[in-house]
């Protein structure tokens, strides 16, 4: 699962993050707002483990500003400890484009994340300009595949061979691969015939709350236990 921020205001009714996440960024508000998500997905999965004890780990994503901050690793340390989730449960994702705004920086930051035990996840792969060679040199666990070529997976080959590549590096890169934005049985087909490990998108399931979370979860492993018997 991944942590997605919305903000329901009681005038304006439901606010895009696409509007208010770059306010945030601008006057530093996000540093706050990312620490609380981080906190409360962490808070989350912490109650699925205790409940239910699916393997399962919930993805937080990082702003530019945020990555930046200098107490990033303790703050991360911290709420691991505060809400006493395994560091395996959880996923940490920047984007392409945060990862290459300072190499050196971000292989230290990843690399210290790294010992504390968390996933890290690139996201957005293949729409910045991230050069090959840091796949190597960063503690990578997870290649995401950007939604921009799920789209036209099945109509546009262009899309397909690059969804096709980036699945054969993750592979031979020992990384798991995600596709994000799956919305058609074809488009699941296709990704399945390419070999991608993990599928994220509204085919599976819309955005939901904590609460309508925790029913789907339960009736999918309701749903493995019946398949295995």
């Amino acid at each position: 699962m991944e942590a997605l921020l919305r903000w329901h205001h009681p005038e304006l009714g439901l606010v895009s993050p696409a509007t208010f996440i770059p306010i945030a960024e601008d006057n530093g508000l996000i540093v706050a707002i990312g620490e609380w998500v981080l906190e409360t997905a962490c808070t989350q999965n912490k109650a699925w483990q205790d409940a239910l004890q699916p393997d399962l780990r919930v993805a937080v994503n990082f702003s530019a500003r945020q990555f930046q901050q200098f107490n990033l690793v303790q703050m991360v340390t911290n709420c691991l400890e505060k809400t006493g989730l395994d560091p395996k449960y959880l996923e940490l994702e920047i984007t392409e484009s945060t990862a290459m705004q300072d190499v050196d920086y971000t292989t230290k930051v990843l690399r210290e994340l790294q010992n504390v035990g968390v996933q890290i996840a690139l996201d957005d792969f293949g729409t910045g300009y991230c050069s090959l060679s840091y796949l190597t040199k960063f503690p990578l666990k997870i290649l995401k595949i950007d939604k921009s070529f799920i789209n036209g997976l099945t109509t546009d080959p262009c899309d397909r061979a690059i969804a096709n590549a980036v699945a054969t590096l993750g592979r031979d890169l020992n990384l798991s691969v995600v596709a994000e934005g799956v919305e058609t049985k074809e488009q699941l087909e296709c990704l399945r015939s390419l070999h991608c490990q993990e599928i994220q998108g509204h085919y599976f399931s819309k955005a939901l709350s904590a609460g309508d979370a925790s029913k789907l979860l339960v009736n999918s492993l309701l749903q493995q236990v019946k398949i295995s018997h």
